[in-house]
């Protein structure tokens, strides 16, 4: 699987610009490729195809929970004796797709219970039914970067998702070791990285960002 640092130098050694330039930090190449691949996730129509490439997710194994009132879970419909949980800090922003936040999996710790996403109006307009106490399902909604539980009595909940930016401060604390950025996957499968990074290298060139070679450089390997 391709590094965020192999993605970098990918980018660098096309362009010719693998010298320290003050204009092509490693910083704007990853943006750069983080952009378009933002991009050519947004354009797959189909959720269960996003799901199927596992590369793309990583996990949050811990989130703690707290008990929060009905009202702030917007969900004042819901009988009294409903429980709402929810994730005791705001979890990383997560890459939107066609059907909003890139959601692979909510579970409980272990992962043997899966909890399905719905929205408050909805769960509301579910619990008042009178075949509701038969459904044994669980289920989570997010909000303003919380999630929220109904009737578990969990401490914590396990996240896989698609998360915009470096999620390592979140996992250090379950895994021996934090990789630098460098070292950490991209998450990218190759068939997609290489448009990303002809996408890439178009931007930059069209912009100006880098010099061209002149008109008369056969040996351009991007023409």
């Amino acid at each position: 699987m391709t590094t965020i640092g192999d993605s970098i130098s990918r980018v660098r050694n096309v362009l010719k610009a693998v010298k320290e330039d003050p204009f092509i930090t490693d910083r704007f190449i990853h943006s750069m490729v983080m952009k378009y691949a933002k991009l050519l996730i947004k354009k797959q129509d189909d959720i269960d195809k996003i799901k199927r490439f596992q590369s793309f997710f990583e996990v949050l194994p811990c989130i703690d929970l707290v008990e929060v009132d009905r009202v702030e879970a917007c969900c004042g419909g819901i009988k009294s004796k409903c429980i709402i949980k929810r994730t005791k800090d705001k979890i990383p922003t997560l890459l939107e797709g066609p059907y909003g936040p890139l959601f692979r999996s909510v579970t409980s710790i272990d992962g043997s219970v899966e909890l399905f996403k719905t929205y408050p109006a909805t769960y509301t307009a579910m619990s008042a039914t009178t075949n509701f106490k038969y459904n044994k399902k669980k289920y989570f909604w997010y909000l303003s970067g919380y999630l929220y539980f109904p009737n578990i009595e969990w401490d914590a909940i396990r996240v896989e998702g698609i998360f915009e930016g470096d999620i390592s401060s979140y996992k250090c604390a379950t895994e021996d070791v934090c990789k630098p950025i460098q070292e950490q996957s991209m998450g990218i499968p190759e068939y997609l990285f290489a448009e990303i990074e002809q996408m890439v290298i178009k931007e930059m060139l069209t912009s100006g960002q880098i010099p061209t070679d002149g008109p008369d450089d056969k040996q351009n390997i991007l023409r």
